[in-house]
């Protein structure tokens, strides 16, 4: 397994958003580590935190285009996918493609949507493909969404039921910067300009070998073990509802690849630790009346008490 390769994968990747995005590598990695396993985001933040600009440098590092969907009450399923429409020139019907046909989108406040839309919307990342009026139309390679929620306001909105959530790779957030971090971005040229500039810096080659190779990192009985004591542990009685099985299957391709792109070509329990919290808490609920914080809470301290196999065991 050449890790130095996967390395390299990662440092083009979060070099380049990095200039737009300050201070953040930690959640451009996991967003990188998303593509890598063909996962989509699920991004809860306030408002003005750089989402959008994050994405759309992501987007241009990885050579994919970009498109934003803001979602409110009155879009409908067709908006997203495209639509049939007769051609008076041609004098036959044609096929328009709607915005999920481009490689990453950003569907903003995914909660303002209706379900149908919603659905709309998880069934082409679910299968990565759309059918209109009885054609079938595969999606690219590069196909990945993020779609955010606005944690403030619930007037007006639909959420996304539990079941559906679990169809997220990983749920993360992007915070405020560090003081000094923020100072510097006021004093500079305008994000939009430094996104401009932004080159394609890996090929599809590139991803195609990643894809192909990051399961082949080694994940021993030990750590396997640890993964489903910490899984198994959600499903005892401490929340409504436990971890699934494709959440379990999420988390073992998630520490997979963090592991490839640290450049090992085996996984650490340090591994489980650091990708449990954002593709497990949006898994699981804490109860009737509680709120999505308090899953999480609980989740940090469920993994604090999991037994982590000592060194000579791995």
């Amino acid at each position: 397994m050449d890790t130095r390769r996967f390395i390299e994968y990662r440092n083009r990747v979060v070099g380049a958003v990095s200039k737009a995005i300050v201070g953040k590598d930690e959640v451009i990695e996991k967003v990188l580590i998303c593509h890598v396993c063909g996962g989509h985001v699920l991004l809860e933040d306030v408002p003005g935190t750089g989402k959008t600009m994050l994405l759309r440098a992501f987007a241009r590092a990885i050579g994919g285009s970009f498109s934003r969907v803001q979602f409110t009450p009155d879009l409908q399923p067709s908006d997203l996918t495209g639509i049939n429409f007769y051609s008076q020139k041609e004098t036959k019907f044609r096929f328009r493609p709607g915005p999920l046909f481009h490689d990453v989108i950003l569907a903003d406040e995914v909660n303002r949507a209706t379900p149908r839309t919603q659905a709309a919307l998880l069934e082409a990342m679910e299968e990565r493909q759309i059918t209109v009026d009885g054609d079938t139309y595969p999606l690219g390679e590069r196909f990945l969404v993020m779609a955010t929620q606005n944690p403030l306001e619930s007037y007006g909105t639909f959420p996304l039921p539990e079941a559906q959530v679990d169809r997220f790779f990983m749920r993360l957030a992007l915070g405020y910067m560090r003081r000094e971090e923020e100072l510097s971005v006021l004093a500079r040229r305008d994000t939009v300009d430094i996104i401009s500039e932004i080159k394609p810096v890996i090929t599809d080659e590139d991803t195609a070998f990643i894809r192909a190779n990051y399961r082949n990192v080694r994940v021993s009985d030990e750590v396997a073990g640890y993964l489903m004591d910490l899984v198994e542990a959600t499903r005892q009685g401490e929340f409504s509802f436990g971890v699934s099985t494709r959440g379990a299957i999420a988390l073992y391709k998630a520490v997979q690849a963090a592991a490839a792109l640290s450049g090992r070509d085996y996984a650490l329990p340090e591994d489980i630790r650091a990708m449990a919290p954002c593709v497990l808490a949006h898994r699981v609920a804490a109860g009737a009346g509680l709120r999505r914080a308090d899953a999480e809470a609980k989740l940090e301290h469920l993994i604090d008490r999991i037994p982590v196999p000592v060194e000579g065991a791995i």
